[in-house]
């Protein structure tokens, strides 16, 4: 096995896969009543949001809907709330070169085919919300590293693929990181696999309360 980058970490698949049976099973429960519960008080929310996205871009819908990378590389239907110009995918090569991470992750703050709309919606992260019914579903959780595009996922050194071991999430420890679009792809994936090692039910609550201070303080502005 190659050695892990600097200060990386390996872990044990095995252990990763068949440790703290309760705690999946726990943390499963917590996800089905938390994400219906969410739903059910946030509805008029984002049904109102979704006016809007579609008063701003008439005839486009106002949720996204992706292909994303699951746990164990499992290919899932992944939604948002439409931040971006309809066609936007198709667009993408024309802002590749602009690319501000490293590693096969595109980001870029000022990307031209986001929307008024969506760019608030971003800075807030209410663009997440339905990622709810993707926890519902059991596609994601509420805590774990944040699923892949698949043409990301297939660019993983068997390092970075270690990320997949688990059931990704709506915020982990990238999310509630200060200037976290400072940070480079190798310490995202560190922050990610050290989640993978501690998580816990109390650390997964520190996480979603951080995540709750992080989305006040505008982090993904």
């Amino acid at each position: 096995m190659p050695a892990p980058p600097p200060g990386g970490r390996w872990l044990d698949r095995r252990k990763v896969l068949d440790g703290k049976r309760r705690y999946w099973m726990g943390r499963r429960t917590q996800d089905v009543i938390l994400s219906a519960g969410a739903l059910a008080v946030l509805w008029p929310l984002m049904g109102a949001v979704a006016l809007v996205i579609w008063l701003d871009s008439p005839g486009a819908s106002p949720i996204f809907v992706q292909d994303r990378v699951g746990r164990d590389g499992r290919i899932f239907r992944f939604y948002k709330f439409r931040s971006m110009v309809p066609g936007a995918e198709a667009r993408l090569n024309e802002v590749l070169d602009q690319n501000e991470m490293d590693g096969p992750v595109f980001k870029i703050r000022d990307d031209p085919r986001i929307t008024r709309v969506g760019r608030f919606l971003r800075r807030t992260g209410l663009d997440e919300l339905p990622q709810l019914v993707n926890v519902l579903k059991s596609d994601m959780s509420l805590v774990g590293p944040r699923p892949a595009l698949p043409r990301e996922a297939a660019q993983y050194t068997d390092y970075e693929r270690q990320r997949l071991y688990v059931t990704p999430g709506l915020t982990c420890y990238w999310q509630i990181a200060p200037h976290r679009n400072q940070l480079s792809f190798a310490q995202w994936v560190e922050l990610d696999l050290q989640y993978i090692q501690e998580r816990s039910f109390c650390q997964d609550w520190k996480i979603l309360f951080r995540t709750v201070g992080a989305v006040l303080r505008m982090y993904g502005a």
